[in-house]
Order: C-alpha cells, then structure tokens, then sequence
C-alpha cells in the first residue's frame, strides 16, 4: 500500500441499509477508502432521504451527512431481475450490509447462507433492532426503545425526573460502529483464510454494551443503580458545577487532583475536612460537596475559572452548544469539520473524521449520492453491457438519475 492511500481501498460493500445505524457503519468503511455502493428502493430510495431538515436544492441535512463517500444504485429487490443483477453485482464484492428486520433476507433469497454459496469468501453483516436469533429477533427496533431496553433510560437524566434517553441517538450509532467493527474482523480473517461468516449486530446489544459502572456495580452488589444528573457512579465531584454565568464540568475524581482543585479555587480546607478526606467520603457526600463548591465557583466566571484550573492542571471544561463547538480552536485544529465544495449542492459541512491514521488517513470526498446517480457507472463497471442497462432502466427494475 502506498503511502497517503485509503487503508480499505478495494474493499467493495453492497449496502442495503438505510435510516440510521446501517448508513452509520457503512459511512465509516466508506470513510476509510472502501467502495460503498449504496443499493436503494428506485421509489423513493432511503427513508433518510425526507427526514430532518431540508437542505439546497431539498435534500435532507441527516441524509447528506451519513451516506457521503458512497455511490448509490437504485435496484428494485422486490423484482427477480432486480435480484439476479445484486447476484452479477456479487462477484466483485466483498461485504454485504443489511438493516432490515430478520427474515426479509431470507424471503428474497439473499440471506448469507444464499450468497455465500456463489462467495465462499464473503462478509455478511445485519444491523437489526434485537439481534438474528432469541424470543424477540422478530420484533423492529429504534433507538429509544433499545435504550429503554438496555437500561440507558434508567440511569439517564436526574433523580425523581421522567425517563430522560441520550440526547444522540446513542444505540443506532453505536450498533453501527460496533458493526463496522466486526465486519473488519470478519474481513481480515477472510483475507487470511478465505473463508467468509456472518457479523450479527442489535441496538439492544449496543446499549447494554456502555453500562459498564452500572452492570459491573449491579454484578458486584446487586444493586440497581439510578440516574444521577451529571454526576459520575463512582467518583466526586466529576459533573457540572454552577458558575456566576453558566456550569463548569470538573474531573477531580483523583486524590491528587481532587487536593489540586481545592488549592487552584482557595478551598485548601476542604483537603483536611473529614467529611470529604477521601474519594468514597466525597461520593457519599456530593451533594453537600457540590453546594460547598457552587458557593465559590459561583462568584466567577466559566471563563475565568476554565483559565485558572488551566494554570493548576486540573481537568475541567465548558459545555458547548453546538455553535460553539463548531467554533472551538481544538476541533478546528483537529479537523472535525469538514468542507465540500460541491458543484451542484455548494458548500457543504461534514462532521471530520474522529480517528486518524498516520499513514493512509481517511477521507472525505464526495456529498452523499442523489438517488441512482451512479446506477449506470456501478452497472457498466460489474461487466453488464449498455443495452442490458437500457433493458433494466426500461423495465423499471434500475432507476438511473437523469
């Protein structure tokens, strides 16, 4: 591999995903250099397409944001002639990613164990709300109910409050990584082995994958833990304190930079006090700790505080809306936006890419696709010939974008 190249390039993915975790995974492969060709219903395309809000020209702002780097064919699946064309389609792939509800797969006859009797080699992945197999594989899924499922609503929000999910569709994303993930392991594996399998993953797993402190506190005690605000499981003070103009977070969830708070603020007696004297003295007592700390802090500024915690080294931060994130020097330094200059669209922001190789980066480098813009291009490349194209434009079986 040269070096500057993509790290997956002449990886190829069929992707029938759509809405949120499946363009989710796939965006990332697309990301890193794999060819994503994008497989959408010719009527209508992706769901995603008409959700958020619209962009120029009507497209939604969600929908260019998770299928840029991709190509998109518009292939009609319902169709037997739709389906021999992702059998052709086949041959030159690697990966094939789908989001529908179990079974749907296996009704049209490209379920795994379908495909990987024409690709021995190949890497099937399913997104699905509960998984392939258990009482529930049937049932859809979103992402607020997995996070109720997995016990993220419960341990969200305050005390006392309604149930509160993540604020980010955190299970859809989530299941989309993890996917990813797997898929990369199964694809390794099949480049040293020549043997393909299956990548099975669900919102509902997703969710209970990131309740680490309230699983293992459950496993260790028995107790259901409770949504705390801001606050940590384990440690205090780590949350967001009140200033004279806003909340501050503070991470002094150490000792030692529990004692370097309390000297940077002038609360060097709160170090010898014994009812804060050590980490599991705080917890018991945050929120009498936190009202002791808010009367101080809250005669200063985030700002003026956020610069001489700086000084002390002691880990704090402001929280952002999303205009000031966008506008913060180290996001900027660290290329987390993104601009396109797009001939037909303008100028288009994308969220960067949030991790970096040193030697062959990921990239961004188109807007996601209009609905069967690269039909014809994805069509003449797997070798099928100009009038078999015009044949399946005509019978409705491909759309091609005009």
């Amino acid at each position: 591999m040269t070096p500057g190249s993509s790290p997956l390039s002449g990886m190829v993915a069929l992707d029938l995903t759509q809405i949120m975790a499946g363009p989710v995974c796939t965006m990332l492969l697309a990301d890193m250099g794999a060819d994503v060709i994008k497989i959408e219903k010719p009527n209508g395309g992706d769901d995603t397409r008409r959700m958020g809000p619209p962009f120029a020209g009507g497209w939604a702002a969600g929908f260019l944001a998770l299928n840029r780097n991709k190509r998109s064919l518009a292939l009609n699946l319902r169709d037997e002639q739709g389906r021999q064309v992702f059998r052709r389609l086949l041959a030159g792939a690697d990966v094939v990613v789908e989001n529908f509800r179990p079974g749907v797969m296996e009704r049209l006859g490209l379920d795994y164990a379908a495909l990987a009797q024409i690709k021995p080699s190949l890497v099937y992945c399913s997104i699905s709300g509960f998984g392939a197999t258990g009482p529930y594989r049937d049932r859809g899924g979103f992402d607020l109910v997995a996070q109720g499922m997995s016990g993220l609503m419960s341990i969200t929000g305050f005390p006392d409050s309604p149930p509160a999910k993540v604020g980010v569709p955190i299970t859809d994303i989530s299941a989309g990584t993890l996917a990813a993930y797997g898929i990369l392991c199964a694809y390794i594996h099949a480049l040293k082995t020549g043997q393909g399998q299956t990548v099975d993953a669900s919102l509902l797993e997703a969710g209970i994958a990131y309740t680490i402190w309230e699983s293992a506190l459950y496993f260790a005690e028995g107790e259901i833990p409770g949504p705390l605000g801001s606050a940590h499981r384990v440690s205090a003070p780590y949350q967001a304190l009140r200033t004279q103009d806003g909340y501050i977070n503070i991470g002094a969830a150490t000792q030692a930079t529990w004692e370097q708070f309390c000297r940077a603020i002038g609360q060097e007696n709160l170090i010898e006090d014994p009812r804060f004297k050590v980490p599991g003295d705080r917890k018991a007592r945050e929120g009498e700790l936190a009202e002791l700390l808010e009367l101080t802090l809250s005669r200063q500024t985030t700002a003026y505080w956020l610069e001489l915690l700086a000084q002390a080294g002691v880990v704090a931060g402001p929280i952002y809306n999303m205009e000031q994130v966008y506008q913060d020097p180290q996001v900027r330094a660290r290329e987390m936006v993104i601009d396109l200059e797009d001939p037909e669209l303008g100028p288009l922001h994308n969220i960067g890419i949030p991790v970096k190789l040193s030697a062959t980066p990921g990239r961004i480098n188109r807007r996601a696709p209009a609905l069967g813009e690269h039909s014809e291009e994805v069509l003449l490349a797997a070798g099928f010939s100009p009038d078999e194209v015009a044949l399946l434009v005509e019978n409705g079986v491909v759309l091609v974008r005009e």
